[in-house]
């Protein structure tokens, strides 16, 4: 009788529900920290100072500046006649750069904003003559 009467007072056994409930607890919190995993992907963009990084150099530009009326600044240094259309010394520059150099360098055109439609084209007709690829306005 003794043996029975100390059941009775609190030994209640083993109880599965607790440990099925910490079960749960656990499972939910793995596959919740499951759905958080990172994703690792390449993007396709382009660092600047690639180039140098690569062992090449990178590009100068050429800058033309045209003046109000209608000289040629190439770099700092006036060339041709502001009244000539043809542009013979800018096309010979233009062409012994890109002998030199390559056509990697880009041209800018600076025109000021009093300069003439006609000697812009005309600046733009030299530099297509001379083997210029890489233009553009500033």
């Amino acid at each position: 009788m003794a043996g029975s009467v100390g059941s009775e007072d609190g030994d209640v056994g083993f109880q599965i529900a607790p440990m099925v409930d910490v079960v749960f607890v656990l499972m939910l919190f793995f596959m919740a920290s499951a759905g958080m995993q990172v994703v690792e992907k390449e993007l396709g963009i382009n660092l600047p100072g690639g180039a140098a990084r690569a062992g090449g150099a990178p590009p100068t530009p050429i800058i033309l500046d045209i003046a109000n009326t209608g000289q040629i600044i190439l770099n700092n240094s006036n060339y041709d006649n502001p009244q000539s259309r043809q542009l013979p010394e800018l096309r010979a520059k233009l062409k012994n750069i890109i002998e030199l150099y390559g056509d990697k360098d880009p041209v800018i055109i600076r025109p000021t904003p009093e300069v003439t439609h006609e000697r812009v084209m005309d600046v733009l007709s030299a530099a297509a003559a001379s083997g210029v690829k890489n233009l553009t306005f500033s």
